[in-house]
């Protein structure tokens, strides 16, 4: 028996050595791991942001904890941010390959692959093709406007009545995307829409909750039936819609003349064959679910929090329909060009996206080399996560951190201004390939709709609650408001 419990202890005391061990010199200070466990004790599983926060207060901007055995750096604030995503963003520039999320997209894709030759030669291919469907340009706005003539016509339903907007503002982002990867719509009770909109909205809840978290935590329950297993039948779901679509269009595309992403993409796959490229039908696949996941959640989840807000707070609804109304006056619809005229309809927009922290964790990233970072050592392979939250809520870098206020946005002289701190798309190597889309869509569409309705929040709804719901993105809490038809000016 002696002889048993003295084995026991010299087990658990070597456990600890090697956790130890993984605390090289000059390596961010951060909570003592326990044995197997590591640092998962510290954090919610359910929502670990305030958890983050804390840890930061005691450790600084710049510490480090552990994913069961796995040593993760956590970056906060806007110092450590720009200096690891923007100076150094090379050697930050890597992905996980190994996480709950890789797995879902069999590591495929753009948004997700690690740093290197395929991953160069994809951004490339969808910054140059994004940029020939009209992004930044009038064809764009065309789209984003064929698509708000569904949104109005749902809203006028509404006039009068108490609606919810989430369902709406999901499926008109899922569509405007569709319309660049795909080159069609569907109707927002259309199955197909239906389906993968459910699907990412399940799969962003798992992939942050507290199923993926032990996941990537503890390898040995991989294989388990686990809640977790929903997210990989969610995926392949959404492949096999995909790969429907992309089936019609080699059957129906004329080579050389390309409707849409997806036939940009093949008439690619052709000009590569048998020149050792990275690209296949397989990257095209998770390619276009990774373009249109980005660019459907993100939008959705940011048009939602800016029309809570709206609602809850009448008098930033009336400045901005008042600006609206004297920038347009006698124009038959807004161009992306109004913002310029717009300091405030600009500040309430980037305010919103502030308040939304729609990625509040970034996507993880892995340094590529051995590098430094505020006087710390971190060595190749290290996993790192941008908090993205203790930027955009920081102290110092806003007037009002926490709270909604345009002011955040305005100088003296009621100018906009965009303080460094604000990068919710994050920044440097691999910032969001879809920023300037949902610049465009949020303007316009906010934009439209303020100057033809308003909101209001019902009177037998109670308080509104802030309070998003945690995931990969962060969502709004269902609500519901009253449309009014607002005089045309």
């Amino acid at each position: 028996m002696f002889v048993s419990i003295i084995l026991l202890w010299l087990c658990i005391w070597f456990i600890i050595l090697q956790l130890k061990s993984w605390r090289p010199k000059n390596f961010p200070p951060g909570p003592p791991p326990l044995p197997i466990l590591g640092n998962i004790l510290h954090l919610s599983l359910e929502n670990p942001l305030k958890d983050f926060e804390r840890l930061r207060k005691t450790y600084g901007n710049v510490y480090s904890l552990f994913l069961g055995q796995r040593p993760a750096v956590v970056l906060c604030g806007t110092k450590a941010m720009k200096e690891a995503l923007v100076n150094k963003a090379t050697d930050f520039a890597g992905r996980p390959q190994d996480m709950f999320v890789n797995e879902t997209t069999q590591r495929k894709g753009v948004i997700l692959a690690d740093y290197g030759p395929s991953w160069r030669e994809h951004r490339r291919f969808a910054l140059m093709t994004l940029r020939n469907f009209g992004l930044g340009k009038n064809s764009m706005e065309d789209r984003i406007y064929g698509e708000l003539q569904y949104i109005i016509n749902t809203l006028e339903k509404s006039i009068g009545k108490t609606m919810s907007p989430q369902n709406m503002f999901h499926n008109a982002a899922s569509n405007i995307i569709c319309q660049v990867l795909f080159g069609r719509r569907y109707e927002y009770d259309d199955k197909f829409i239906k389906v993968i909109v459910q699907c990412f909205t399940e799969n962003a809840k798992l992939a942050n909750g507290p199923w993926a978290m032990l996941y990537d935590s503890f390898p040995l329950i991989r294989n388990l039936p686990l809640p977790f297993t929903k997210a990989f039948k969610n995926a392949e779901t959404c492949q096999n819609l995909a790969i429907h679509l992309v089936n019609e269009h080699k059957k129906t595309k004329v080579p050389g003349e390309p409707r849409d992403f997806v036939d940009c993409y093949l008439d690619e796959l052709d000009k590569r064959v048998d020149d050792g490229s990275s690209f296949s039908e397989k990257q095209l696949i998770m390619y276009a679910l990774d373009l249109h996941f980005a660019g459907t959640d993100t939008t959705s989840n940011t048009l939602l929090t800016g029309f809570l807000y709206l609602t809850a707070y009448p008098h930033i609804q009336e400045r901005c329909q008042q600006e609206i109304d004297k920038v347009l006056e006698g124009k038959h619809r807004a161009s992306f060009d109004d913002r310029h005229n717009m300091p405030y309809m600009q500040a309430v927009i980037h305010e919103v996206q502030r308040v939304a922290n729609t990625v509040p964790l970034s996507v993880f990233h892995l340094t590529t080399k051995d590098t430094e970072l505020m006087g710390y050592s971190i060595p190749k392979g290290m996993l790192i996560i941008p908090n993205l939250t203790s930027v955009l809520n920081e102290e110092g870098q806003w007037k009002f951190p926490h709270e909604f206020n345009p002011e955040n946005f305005l100088n003296d002289q009621g100018e906009f201004v965009k303080p460094e701190a604000f990068m919710p798309f994050s920044a440097g190597t691999r910032v969001c390939l879809g920023e300037g889309l949902a610049r465009m869509e949020l303007f316009l569409i906010m934009v439209t709709l303020l100057r033809k309705f308003k909101f209001i929040w019902p009177e037998d709804a109670g308080e509104p609650d802030f309070t998003p719901v945690y995931g990969v993105t962060l969502t709004p809490k269902p609500y519901s408001m009253k449309v009014q038809l607002r005089e045309m000016r």
